[in-house]
């Protein structure tokens, strides 16, 4: 027990991987399904003493760092904070709800699909857990592999371009984020003589804060592209509708928030004086608020039902930008808890799209209407995911998008009166979409046989529903675990803040002593 203890990271980081090899080895398509099931079910399972063992101390926990590649300071250093946590178990959770949905969705090269979703999965939380920066980026562009050839051999009819387009987009961004990354390197063994890729090690470079916009504007469009932020999201619409139903679940519930959490990281830590200067917050908010509306205003004329769901991913990920530049406590965890609402719900969304897609082979909105009249399980399940996603109270997009509203009013009122916007017009699209597919004569006859979900699919959304009310209901431990983790971003980036928190209420007494 001590061993697994000591080294849980590393077991849970690279459980997937020998999955890789086992799915390999069956001859039957079947036996290969139910082997990547139960493998990823096992993983999810293994990551849940993580929860358990958690202290919540602020400090990085279970740690592991050994000698890697010594000649250039490089280390295998993995470790998690409250921030980190979170997002490891929606991978975990997501990445056996993926598998699982794929059973009867991929027909044609099925070891290599489940192959390629386990070597995703492995560099999904190898970004979660690296503390040594080299060591996330190579799980950074190992990620991108897997993800290209499940939307290139398992995707759409314009399944190249959109896998292409999604490719390069995120390699100019991870070229620009290696040049910010080895810019710090370099100036690390400039003033202290080694080398260090180490996190912690990289805080300690002194860099002035106009060289520090530049190397901040470098993560910036690394991350911005992997968001998506406006205007770097062309990509996203593209990769979600060519991309199979797995691969768009993970898509928009894991890979999209290792650019948020890339800022929360790396940015803003490594770079507080280039993160905090008055033109790069402003220019980034304008941005984070342009996606907002933008996103939900293009959604309202979406014709394909999974496009106007990818499209709301730009405006709800505008939310979560919004709260991180915000750079305050409500609204750093505000963000963080909104980047699991947006997997919870919109993966839930893909998933829901993916069943009626997989009856019709069609997303076009005009050819549904008056399902629930014979599916009503389905419409129900349905509702409850668009109640989420519009943040209904007692769900939780409701928790997320208040507090983030609430850090983005203590930073800038007009943010959060533009911000508000994106409330409404995410409620138009999603009531409005819900309404032409559910509600209504069921005029089309080739709706009329239609099953209603079977035991399967109930097993893949009844979770993600569960959690959502578990988030909206009581959303307390979500915020006590990532208190201390927000507090030393906050204090990183604008430095006696909470000193200046205190001592507000007595100056305030004193002058009404006065």
């Amino acid at each position: 027990m001590d061993f697994f203890k000591d080294h849980i990271l590393s077991i849970t980081l690279f459980f997937p991987l020998v999955g890789v090899f086992l799915v390999m080895l069956p001859k039957k398509d079947d036996t290969v399904r139910w082997v990547a099931n139960v493998w990823m079910f096992i993983g999810f399972l293994l990551s849940l003493p993580l929860v358990c063992w958690f202290k919540r101390s602020g400090d990085m926990e279970f740690s592991e760092q050994y000698a890697w590649i010594p000649s250039i300071g490089a280390t295998y250093h993995v470790g998690i904070d409250g921030i980190s946590l979170l997002l490891i178990m929606l991978t975990t959770l997501l990445g056996f709800i993926c598998v699982l949905c794929s059973w009867s969705a991929i027909h044609e090269r099925v070891k290599e699909y489940y192959a390629f979703f386990l070597l995703l999965q492995c560099g999904m939380l190898g970004v979660f857990m690296s503390l040594d920066i080299f060591l996330f980026y190579v799980f950074w562009e190992v990620m991108l592999v897997p993800m290209y050839f499940i939307i290139g051999i398992w995707g759409g009819p314009r399944k190249l371009y959109a896998a292409i387009k999604f490719f390069l987009y995120t390699l100019v961004g991870s070229v620009l984020m290696l040049l910010s990354i080895l810019y710090l390197y370099f100036q690390y063994h400039a003033q202290f003589g080694g080398y260090s890729f180490d996190i912690s090690e990289l805080m300690k470079v002194v860099v002035d804060p106009h060289t520090q916009v530049w190397i901040f504007l470098g993560f910036f469009v690394g991350f911005a592209i992997k968001v998506p932020m406006f205007p770097f999201h062309t990509w996203l619409p593209d990769a979600h509708v060519e991309a199979p139903t797995a691969g768009s679940v993970i898509l928009a519930g894991v890979l999209l928030k290792m650019g948020t959490y890339g800022f929360m990281r790396f940015a803003l830590p490594l770079t507080p004086l280039g993160a905090t200067n008055s033109k790069v917050v402003q220019g980034v908010v304008i941005l984070s608020l342009i996606g907002i509306v933008y996103g939900a205003l293009v959604s309202l004329m979406q014709k394909d039902w999974k496009k106007l769901v990818a499209y709301s991913s730009v405006s709800h990920m505008g939310f979560v930008t919004l709260g991180i530049f915000a750079m305050n406590p409500n609204g750093l965890s505000g963000s963080l808890i909104q980047q699991l609402n947006h997997g919870i719900s919109t993966g839930a969304l893909f998933l829901i799209v993916g069943i009626v897609y997989e009856r019709r082979h069609t997303r076009e909105i005009s050819e549904y209407g008056g399902l629930s009249n014979i599916m009503p399980i389905y419409a129900t399940l349905f509702m409850i995911i668009t109640m989420s996603s519009i943040g209904v109270p007692a769900l939780n997009g409701f928790i997320g998008e208040f507090t983030i509203l609430q850090g983005a009013f203590e930073a800038n009122r007009v943010w959060a009166m533009v911000a508000v916007s994106g409330v409404v017009l995410g409620a138009a699209y999603m009531l409005w979409l819900y309404q032409r597919t559910m509600f209504g004569q069921l005029t089309n006859p080739k709706n009329q046989n239609l099953k209603d979900v079977n035991v399967r699919e109930l097993a893949v959304l009844l979770p993600l529903i569960a959690w959502a009310f578990w988030i909206g209901l009581y959303p307390k431990p979500y915020f006590d675990i990532l208190e201390k983790p927000v507090a030393k971003i906050v204090e990183r980036v604008h430095p006696g803040y909470f000193a200046q928190q205190k001592a507000a209420p007595v100056q305030a007494a004193v002058a009404e002593g006065k």
